[in-house]
This record gives C-alpha cells, structure tokens and sequence, in this order.
C-alpha cells in the first residue's frame, strides 16, 4: 500500500499564538502531503517498497534504484521528518525533559539552559532551507546538529529525538523574517512526553 498522511494530533488553531492557524494548515496539508504525493509517485514502478518502513528506505538510500534515488530522498525526508516535527508538538507543550532524557542532556550540555541555546543556534545558523535536531547515536549519546533541505538524520545513522523545521514555510506568515522569534518561542510547544518515549526508545 502507498505511504499515506498520518492524521495530524491537534487542530490548525491549536499551536497558537507561537504558530497560527493558517500556517499549520498549509504547512500540513500543503507542503506535507505534496512531499507524501510525490513519494508514492516515484515508488510507483518499484512498488516493493512500500512494504519497507520509511525509516528503513532513508537510511537505506543506497539500496533504492538510482533512477528515482534523489526524488525519494528529497520527498522520503520531506514526510518523515514532518511527522515527526508535528508529533514533538503539542498545545501548550507539556512537561520539561526529565528521567534519562534529563540526565543525558545535562552530561552532553552541562544543563538545560546551555542546550535550549545551542539548539536556538543551530536552527538560526542552518543557512537557506532545513532543520536543527537533537538527535541520538545508538547507544543514547546525544548529538545537536542540523540538516540542509529534506535530509534526515536517519541518512547519518542517528536517531531523531526532537526537531525544528526552519523553512520558511514553517514560519514565514507570522514572524516573516524574524527566524529568531519563532525558535524561541518553539519552547512553549515542545511535548517533551514524546521527545523524552523517543529516547526512551534507542537501544
């Protein structure tokens, strides 16, 4: 079966005032679901990987046919890194990290103060289109990085635990060119419930 679009866990309204309204919804049923559309169109003549899992396709990008190669990791990263941006998210955000997820930030940033600047700053240097990401190795060792367009840490052998989409697209309605503002009220969104079952499940 073709990949399709995961239900999104709020209404449009829901993430406001930090993302309005009209942004999620042309963020989500826009640009999300071309990428999804577009993934399904260049699987088409190699429908066998649609069985694969799409955590398994981007971090096996060498083992798909290189006639469609760039189109689905362009689109491929487009889906899977929307849903899980959508799914860090949550109205009002929801507890600060805690448990392991807390212990692990504090050994790789000293606290959580330094992290929540280092990640700002990725997201603010990220030059053009992309992402900044807390991601994991396996094993749980924390990395801060960011990528270009839709790349994917899974590309790089990591596991993503919280991301922030810096297209302008994701911001450009409400905050226009103030990339900064967005990233910093990004915080007041956060469910640190997911993030922290995301880490929870690195083995």
């Amino acid at each position: 079966m073709p990949f399709e679009l995961p239900a999104l866990p709020y209404a449009y309204d829901a993430l406001e005032p930090v993302i309005d309204a009209r942004t999620v919804e042309i963020h989500y049923s826009k640009h999300h679901a071309t990428y999804l559309k577009n993934l399904n169109a260049a699987l088409e003549k190699y429908p066998q990987f649609y069985e694969w899992p799409l955590k398994k396709i981007l971090g096996s990008l060498d083992q798909i046919p290189e006639e469609i190669r760039t189109a689905v990791r362009n689109n491929g990263g487009g889906v899977y890194n929307h849903n899980v941006y959508w799914f860090c998210l949550s109205p009002g955000g929801s507890s600060a990290p805690a448990g392991k997820l807390k212990e692990a930030l504090e050994k790789k940033f000293g606290d959580f103060a330094t992290f929540k600047s280092e990640f700002e700053k990725a997201g603010l240097t990220r030059f053009g289109s992309g992402y900044a990401w807390l991601s994991a190795k396996p094993g749980g060792e924390l990395v801060l990085h960011s990528t270009a367009n839709q790349d994917s840490p899974l590309q790089e052998g990591l596991e993503p635990i919280l991301v922030v989409d810096v297209w302008e697209h994701a911001y450009y309605l409400k905050y226009q060119n103030r990339r900064a503002d967005y990233l910093a009220g990004f915080w007041d969104i956060i469910n640190w419930n997911e993030v922290d079952n995301r880490f929870s499940a690195i083995k």
